[in-house]
């Protein structure tokens, strides 16, 4: 028989083994001193979309910003199309947005009661207040309207720390309900109001109340209470002017699933707790975030 020729010199099995033991923690010291590099997880998304996620201010917004040259990405003027991701620097009026914002902004909103006098702007050349003035302060985002009130008219307004969802239950395709109460001088009649809930063109739309009910009063000033599904501008006292009257008092009492609190006064708000939250957030298809909620200044 041939005798097997060996290479190398005869390794025993319990030099096998600390050969094996030696490797295995050189490998581990290996590991603990190289930084362990994690692929990027960073989803490129439309900047407006981005920018309303981080709680700027709502998409809408932001459209009209970028319309207006207003934000920038890596130095150059964005598009509507842009697509940004976290690697990105974005400015809007040459002020960087941070994109840590993200980690710590969570879904907040709170109900306002908005009393007669005050715009929902946050700067005005008269220098007349505005309703951001008495929200509460935050560090780490910003409150976004979620739709407006004239300067004359009075009730429920909500914001939230959260673009995206305030642009939700702003869009016409949410299809969500606005009630108010009227006041109005003039009569109507049969015919105002069936032209009402068919509706009126307004601007080349037309636009109708879903319900009317008459909410007492008589002679020259009446109360009404009408629900809509859109908030164009100065819609409600428009549709009463296209019927002979005129409005000289409109309260909002409800958005959505949202009334205006019995004993909030003017000027004064309410956040929703937790639960409120993920039960407005179930209505409009909105994930809710986990993160720890934007601490306030105050």
């Amino acid at each position: 028989m041939r005798s097997k020729i060996r290479t190398g010199p005869m390794v025993t099995r319990t030099q096998r083994i600390r050969i094996l033991n030696c490797h295995r923690i050189q490998m581990t010291r290996l590991s603990r001193r190289a930084p362990c590099v994690q692929p990027s997880t960073a989803v490129a998304e439309r900047v407006q979309k981005y920018l309303a996620r981080l709680g700027v201010a709502s998409r809408r917004e932001i459209e009209e910003w970028v319309r207006q040259g207003r934000v920038s990405i890596n130095g150059k003027s964005a598009a509507l199309g842009s697509t940004v991701d976290d690697s990105d620097s974005i400015s809007v009026d040459q002020q960087v947005i941070k994109a840590r914002r993200a980690q710590r902004t969570v879904q907040r909103v709170i109900l306002y009661h908005k009393p007669v006098g005050e715009i929902c702007s946050r700067d005005d050349p008269g220098d007349r207040p505005t309703v951001f003035e008495h929200l509460p302060r935050l560090r780490a985002a910003r409150w976004v309207s979620v739709g407006r009130l004239d300067v004359n008219s009075q009730g429920l307004l909500l914001f939230t720390t959260d673009g995206d969802l305030a642009n939700r239950l702003m869009h016409p395709s949410s299809g969500i309900e606005r009630e108010y109460r009227c006041r109005v001088q003039g009569e109507p009649g049969r015919e105002g109001i069936r032209r009402l809930r068919e509706g009126i063109r307004l601007d080349d739309q037309v636009s109708r109340f879903e319900r009317i009910r008459h909410h007492g009063g008589r002679g020259t000033n009446r109360w009404y209470e009408v629900v809509v599904r859109e908030g164009r501008y100065r819609e409600i006292r428009r549709m009463w002017s296209a019927v002979g009257c005129r409005v000289n008092r409109l309260i909002r009492t409800r958005y959505g699933d949202l009334v205006l609190p019995r004993g909030l006064k003017a000027g004064q708000s309410r956040e929703l707790d937790r639960a409120e939250v993920r039960a407005l957030l179930r209505s409009t298809g909105t994930a809710q975030s986990r993160r720890k909620p934007p601490a306030s200044s105050v």
